[in-house]
């Protein structure tokens, strides 16, 4: 088995290349989506995630691990907004465009690695039918305090529910390449 910092390197560098190319073809118009705008397309994703889990026969051939990894890309899409707004252009180069998602791949790396120390990697037990609830759960999280203009008032912020988002996903790919 491998290690989880071997893993989470591997299947983030996955993402990372796809997210690459998509760039290549687009280029970063996803700079003019509102934060809400690209919590419901995460949204989207997790539900079809939890539909292929629970039906048995799906219509698209794009699986499970597609869509993990386009939550993975659009949640760092997210967090990279939130720091620095929406544009009304795509205002931004491929080279800037990636220092900012190994940035804030590199802040959430270490926040996984953070707490699976303190969790001794609880998250292997479980079921990735539970991370994807994990997932809807955050992004409920998320749309609430979106809803409230960003304020809370005991609770962690929409950084630190897609921080976990992506991580979750991870976990959930690492399940499915085992």
């Amino acid at each position: 088995m491998k290690s989880t910092q071997a893993h989470y390197q591997q299947i983030t560098k996955t993402c990372k290349d796809l997210f690459i190319n998509k760039m290549s073809d687009y280029g970063a118009a996803w700079r003019i989506l509102r934060l809400p705008s690209l919590t419901d397309q995460i949204f989207i994703k997790a539900q079809r995630i939890r539909s292929i889990q629970d039906k048995e026969e799906q219509k698209i051939e794009e699986g499970q691990v597609s869509e993990f990894m386009g939550i993975i890309n659009y949640s760092l899409m997210a967090l990279i907004q939130l720091e620095l707004g929406i544009a009304d252009q795509p205002d931004l180069n491929p080279e800037e465009v990636l220092a900012l998602y190994e940035k804030h791949l590199a802040e959430t790396y270490q926040l996984m690695l953070d707490k699976n120390h303190d969790y001794g990697e609880a998250w292997r037990e479980m079921r990735v039918s539970s991370l994807t609830d994990l997932i809807l759960q955050k992004l409920l999280r998320v749309k609430q305090i979106e809803d409230n203009r960003g304020k809370t008032l005991v609770s962690e912020g929409i950084d630190a529910n897609y921080q976990d988002i992506i991580n979750y996903a991870v976990f959930a790919l690492i399940h499915l390449d085992s």
